[in-house]
C-alpha cells in the first residue's frame, strides 16, 4: 500500500477515535492532570536529591532532568498516537483481531489506531516543557548542525520507544491470558533510563543499551547534547538502533501473528 494512502487512513481512523474520546470531557481532563502530576512528583524527588548532592558522577540536576523528561516525552508520543499497541492483548484474547485480518488495510496500521491514550497528552506537554527548560539551563551555544542532530535524536528516541512497546505487546500471541504483565514489565524498565547509565552495574548498562535500548531514548542523546565526551560517539548509533529494533519488533509481530488462533474451543 502506498505510504500516502497509509497516512490518509491513519488520519481518518485516528480522528474517529479522537471524536469518541472527546465525548467524555471530564475523563480527558482527569487523565491529563494525573499524568502531569506523576511527572511533577518525580521531578520533586530529583530536586530533593540534588538539593543535597549538586553533582552525581559529573551529571548536574538539569542534565538528569533532560533524561527524565525524554522518557516521559516519548511515552506521551507512544500513548497519544500509538496506544493501540497496548490493546493487542485484548484483541488477541477476545479474537477481535479477526476483523482486522479481513480488511484490505495493513494490520499494524489498524492496531496503532485501535485506541488513543489521552493521558499521553499530559506526558507530552510536561515532558516537552522539561526538555526545553533543561536545554535553556544548560547554557550551551546552538549551531544549525547541533540543532539538527538534537532533533534527529529526539525523533529517533520516539521511534525506539514505540518499537519497544510494539515488541513487548506482541508477546500477547504467546502469553494466553487477559492481562498484560509482560509488556508492563518491559515498560517499567524505562525507569532505569531516567538516570545516568554510569550509576548501574555493567550488566544493566548493556541490557538497557542492547536488549531493550532505553538508553538510546535518554542517556545517549544527553551525552551528545551536553557534550559528555567520555562516552565518545555512541549517540551516533541511535538512528541505526531505531531501524534495527523496528525491524526486530515487526518480525516478532509477524511470527506471533502466524501463531494466532482466533477464538473457539
Amino acid at each position: 500500500m502506498p505510504l500516502k494512502r497509509m497516512f490518509f487512513l491513519y488520519r481518518r481512523m485516528y480522528a474517529g477515535q479522537l471524536k469518541a474520546i472527546l465525548e467524555y470531557k471530564a475523563d480527558v481532563i482527569i487523565l491529563m492532570i494525573s499524568a502531569a502530576l506523576t511527572q511533577v512528583l518525580g521531578l520533586v524527588f530529583l530536586w530533593v536529591i540534588y538539593d543535597r548532592i549538586p553533582d552525581i558522577q559529573g551529571w548536574t540536576f538539569w542534565e538528569v532532568v533532560f533524561m527524565y523528561a525524554m522518557i516521559f516525552l516519548t511515552e506521551g508520543i507512544g500513548s497519544l498516537f500509538f496506544e493501540g499497541t497496548w490493546r493487542m492483548g485484548g484483541l488477541v484474547n477476545r479474537g477481535e483481531l479477526d476483523r482486522y485480518l479481513l480488511r484490505p488495510v495493513p494490520v499494524v496500521l489498524q492496531i496503532f489506531c485501535t485506541g488513543i491514550g489521552i493521558n499521553g497528552l499530559g506526558n507530552l506537554v510536561i515532558g516537552g516543557i522539561l526538555v526545553w527548560q533543561s536545554l535553556l539551563h544548560a547554557g550551551m551555544i546552538w549551531t544549525p548542525g547541533k540543532l539538527a542532530v538534537t532533533l534527529l535524536l529526539v525523533l529517533t528516541a520516539m521511534a525506539i520507544r514505540v518499537a519497544i512497546n510494539f515488541a513487548g505487546n506482541s508477546a500477547a500471541f504467546w502469553i494466553k491470558n487477559a492481562g498484560n504483565a509482560f509488556p508492563l514489565m518491559v515498560h517499567s524498565l524505562s525507569d532505569l533510563a531516567k538516570y545516568p547509565l554510569t550509576l548501574f552495574h555493567t550488566g544493566i548498562q548493556v541490557f538497557i543499551s542492547v536488549v531493550v535500548p532505553y538508553a538510546f531514548i535518554s542517556f545517549f542523546p544527553a551525552t551528545y547534547v551536553f557534550g559528555k565526551t567520555s562516552w565518545g560517539g555512541y549517540w551516533l548509533l541511535g538512528p541505526l538502533v531505531a531501524v534495527l529494533f523496528w525491524l526486530a519488533a515487526y518480525r516478532v509481530f509477524r511470527i506471533g501473528l502466524r501463531q494466532y488462533e482466533s477464538t473457539g474451543n
